[in-house]
């Protein structure tokens, strides 16, 4: 199978919060112009365990197995093909994590679903360790299905507002190219936000604290370092609408809020450490917990490699050396059949009772 650094990839495991992450990966493949590929996980024994649908009556019967997952790819086949976007879909055996880390030098994109348990998005967002986020060298976007009290969230088929999280790290600076580049795509406002740490405690930006003063030279630092960034992103772009956020105290927590008011954000990881423990981490602080909306990461491999080439546009799959996919052990390309359409109207009403074709 040939490279195509025109494709997303979608990773479904038969839940529906993996189905949703289809919908919203073919819905910005046929947007953008790009080609869709999904990718179907399994390992055994543990494959039982997993929360795949169906069928699964063999242990260890990597037949049935198999089966199963050319039944989930053949639904999420069908919901690419509601949108009117072909796709072609893969079997991964083996370990997913390594696999998808692999895998991701040769796409634009890799979209994965979030809230699974014991599923295809426990394995690779399970860690940060071992996070797919943090590791590949591609950016990833996961796909929320309920928010933190289990109502199912809402995707819009047109994308009209993007936040970003943006400091001075190269890391940063990264995922502001990729966010303006993104928001340009769509006609979408993109809000730029920076955080303040709250050094000296929170009182020191309350309104009339004896740190006043201080607080406000700080925000307006700040506030013209946001200036400085912009401007170039700005020239490149000039009918992009943007708006600038700087806010005191934790990024995550503005990011956080930020999701219920907008599309899509967009954060750098650093990798190891860094910002990626708070994206990854302790459910109190992990972003990705808690959006309510799409998050888009920009990983360190992805920044390190734009880096290492001088690019100074936003990044593409070349800035990485592919791999060809038959030299990555365990994947398999397959031909699986549409399911009918009313299949993929079932799994779209499950997913999402608002959505509108």
């Amino acid at each position: 199978m040939t490279v195509n650094e025109k494709a997303i990839l979608v990773g479904v495991d038969g839940s529906d919060a993996s189905y949703k992450a289809t919908w919203w990966a073919a819905n910005y493949a046929k947007h953008a112009g790009l080609t869709l590929q999904i990718v179907c996980a399994y390992s055994l024994p543990s494959y039982a365990a997993v929360s795949f649908d169906a069928t699964y009556t063999a242990m260890g019967d990597d037949n049935v197995a198999h089966t199963d997952a050319q039944e989930i790819l053949s639904k999420a086949k069908a919901i690419a093909d509601e949108q009117g976007v072909e796709a072609a879909t893969l079997i991964v055996t083996g370990d997913p994590s390594s696999v998808f880390v692999e895998l991701s030098r040769n796409y634009n994109l890799i979209v994965i679903g979030n809230r699974g348990k014991g599923g295809l998005a426990e394995r690779l967002l399970g860690t940060t360790s071992s996070s797919l986020p943090a590791y590949a060298y591609c950016p990833i976007v996961v796909v929320p299905y309920t928010d933190d009290d289990g109502n199912l969230m809402h995707l819009n088929n047109t994308i009209t507002r993007v936040v970003v999280g943006s400091d001075e790290s190269k890391w940063g600076l990264k995922a502001l190219d990729i966010a303006a580049d993104f928001a340009h795509q769509w006609g979408a406002q993109l809000t730029v936000l920076s955080a303040v740490p709250s050094f000296g405690g929170m009182g020191m930006f309350a309104s009339g604290g004896s740190g006043g003063a201080e607080a406000n030279s700080i925000m307006e630092s700040y506030l013209e370092d946001l200036d400085v960034r912009i401007a170039p992103i700005q020239e490149r772009y000039p009918d992009l609408v943007i708006a600038k956020s700087v806010v005191p105290g934790s990024a995550v927590t503005a990011l956080t809020e930020a999701s219920h008011n907008n599309d899509v954000v967009v954060v750098g990881s650093r990798g190891r450490g860094g910002f990626t423990g708070l994206i990854l981490g302790s459910t109190s602080q992990g972003l990705l917990q808690h959006s309510v909306g799409p998050v888009y990461v920009v990983p360190r491999k992805y920044v390190e490699a734009a880096e290492s080439r001088l690019d100074t546009v936003p990044a593409s799959p070349a800035d990485v050396s592919p791999k060809a996919i038959d030299d990555i052990s365990g994947v398999q390309e397959v031909s699986v059949p549409t399911a009918d359409p009313e299949t993929a109207h079932s799994i779209e009403a499950t997913i999402d009772p608002e959505h509108k074709a």
